[in-house]
């Protein structure tokens, strides 16, 4: 489905400009002649971009970002101003105001359409990042791994999780289990930087759930290192006297005491080093199925699938 564009300007011959180029690039347009009106349709049409003119009667466009903003229904609709003016202060104003981007009249509609295209993809990208570890989330580890199918990458997906995390966040609360789960993201994102720098991939499924994407001959000391540094940072996280004991204590259900031990990570590994993967969804499934060999084992662990496939 295109994406919306709502094009707010009171010259009605830039308006027309701007709408055919965009058009022409294949987005849907609606135009708005003031502010007011780009306010009515904002709210009725929840465009996915507004390019907004800032010298407008009635309501100049610095407010109709701000108004924009403060609207639960557009609060999150990207905006790129256009105007005239092109002393710093006016821009500083513009983003102050809430736009994402700032192009000053007159401009090239390659470039206008590049802008657009850039801050849309930008949008996109922060929608499907993880709020508490800034990782990609599930629909970026899906395209990316489903990218490496499709142009047969040989890769190894590593599939990680926490074991006794819920009786950590439990005991501690969640502020607590948070920091774990941040914790976890930089121990990932270190490691891979360290075996694979730009041919490495880590996602953050939810929770306490991440995904590991690098090349099937790192996949083995990628699943080494993690637990190495796991091991050696989650005693960070508990106090001391929890560490002595070697538990902490939570009651279940039924209101009975229940002993943890410290939180581990347990990692399934499925790599095209051993068969060849037709979707996403397969190489998931591996993975998933090898993590829990690995949750049999006491203590942080990873299982790796060695199962001969033929193509």
């Amino acid at each position: 489905m295109p994406e919306m564009i709502l094009v707010v300007d009171d010259d009605p011959d830039i308006a027309r400009f701007v709408e055919v180029n965009l058009r022409s690039a294949g987005f849907d347009v609606a135009v708005a002649t003031d502010g007011e009106e780009a306010l009515r349709r904002a709210d009725e049409i929840r465009p996915d971009l507004v390019l907004l003119d800032v010298m407008m009667p009635r309501v100049d466009g610095f407010e109709v970002a701000q108004r924009l903003r403060r609207n639960t229904r557009t609060a999150n609709t990207c905006i790129i101003m256009l105007t005239a003016k092109a002393q710093s202060s006016d821009k500083v104003l513009g983003l102050t105001a809430g736009a994402d981007d700032y192009i000053i009249k007159p401009f090239d509609p390659i470039e206008l359409l590049a802008r657009v295209k850039t801050t849309l993809r930008r949008a996109r990208d922060n929608r499907n990042l993880s709020p508490l570890t800034g990782l990609p989330g599930n629909i970026r580890i899906e395209d990316e791994v489903q990218r490496r199918v499709e142009e047969n990458i040989e890769f190894a997906l590593l599939n990680c999780d926490m074991d006794n995390f819920k009786a950590y966040n439990d005991h501690y609360g969640f502020l607590r289990g948070d920091r774990v789960i941040q914790a976890t993201a930089r121990i990932l994102q270190d490691t891979v930087e360290e075996f694979c720098r730009t041919e490495g991939f880590v996602g953050h499924v939810g929770g306490d759930d991440f995904v590991v994407v690098v090349t099937p001959d790192a996949a083995e000391p990628v699943a080494t290192r993690i637990i190495e540094r796991f091991d050696g940072e989650i005693p960070n996280h508990y106090d001391q006297d929890d560490i002595e004991r070697g538990f902490v204590e939570v009651e279940d259900r039924q209101g009975n005491p229940q002993k943890f031990p410290p939180v581990s990570i347990s990692i399934g590994v499925a790599t095209t080093g051993t068969r060849k993967f037709s979707h996403y969804g397969e190489a998931i499934s591996v993975a998933a199925e090898m993590k829990q060999f690995a949750k049999r084992q006491v203590g942080s662990a990873y299982a790796l699938d060695r199962r001969h496939v033929l193509d």
